[in-house]
């Protein structure tokens, strides 16, 4: 099984707008509401690709009663924690010439609800894989998520953490199976900007240096580099596309290579994967169909 866990899930308000106006009454030409959050994200593209999961975080008030409904009609299983008091975030994306995002903050996690999530962990089995996606909130440790590769190390736990640079330094060192720093993520663990493969190519075998099992670096429109846990260094240049809804899609990517490694397909193909499903998400309004990332990834083998 593959536990997603997104400690601040929201509903993301996605509006679009010609010639935003700040300051005055601006008209949406359209609109539309969909349960996010990185690990909720993972979960809905390996729903898509076939693969079950189980989405694990907190929850709170109407809308995290919403945002669980739309988990479960879209297909995955979930067990998110619902707290008794606060509301889980509405996030605002603005579309416009260029993305603006109002982030909410979401509600307080008391410490008797980790403990729950505690309980949940307790249930993953060797074998299993554990996704660590996106902020921490302010109410709980900074290091909660070092404190679960630690407890799942024992068990053989699989653990991929997509968080940012400061979060990896922390952590790296307790060799997490698959990091995906992108390149302000990178920027902030190495405080270097890389712009090219082959760049990306060296920072990827020194995450490997210093504990990452496998690392993966997502450059966007360029593509994406891969340090792979077998030694060998891969890379894979993105498809042609125009770029509509960026959200969502380095979730993507991490969803392709898990679905690619438990396919056994090897590693350049998972990357491979990971990079047509980055972006198919790229190039849609929503999260990537099936068909969409599966037309990508055979132009790229």
């Amino acid at each position: 099984m593959i536990y997603t866990v997104t400690f601040n899930p929201s509903l993301d308000y996605i509006v679009n707008v010609n010639n935003l106006s700040i300051g005055s009454t601006n008209r949406a030409q359209s609109d539309m509401v969909l349960a996010g959050g990185k690990g909720i994200n993972v979960s809905l593209i390996l729903n898509t690709l076939g693969v079950l999961s189980t989405a694990v975080g907190f929850v709170a008030g109407f809308t995290g009663r919403e945002i669980i409904r739309r988990v479960e009609e879209a297909g995955c299983e979930s067990r998110f924690i619902e707290l008794s008091e606060g509301l889980s975030r509405i996030n605002i994306k603005i579309k416009d010439k260029k993305e603006t995002e109002i982030n909410a903050q979401g509600p307080r996690i008391e410490k008797e609800y980790l403990e729950e999530l505690w309980e949940i962990l307790e249930e993953v089995e060797t074998g299993d894989i554990i996704v660590l996606a996106g902020s921490i909130p302010s109410s709980l440790p900074r290091h909660i998520y070092a404190d679960i590769l630690k407890k799942m190390a024992p068990k053989g736990i699989k653990v991929v953490v997509d968080a940012s640079g400061t979060i990896l330094h922390d952590l790296i060192n307790l060799k997490p199976y698959l990091v995906k720093p992108n390149q302000d993520e990178l920027h902030e663990l190495f405080d270097v900007r890389v712009n090219t493969i082959e760049e990306a190519k060296s920072y990827a075998k020194k995450m490997r240096e210093m504990g990452a099992r496998n690392a993966m670096i997502s450059l966007g429109e360029v593509g994406a580099v891969l340090a792979a846990e077998d030694g060998k260094i891969y890379s894979c240049m993105a498809p042609r596309g125009s770029a509509v809804n960026t959200v969502g899609a380095g979730d993507s990517m991490i969803a392709g290579f898990i679905t690619g490694m438990l396919a056994e397909v090897g590693y350049e193909d998972a990357l491979k994967l990971a990079v047509a499903a980055g972006s198919a998400s790229a190039f849609s309004k929503t999260l990537a169909t099936q068909k969409e990332i599966q037309e990508l990834y055979e132009t790229l083998k």
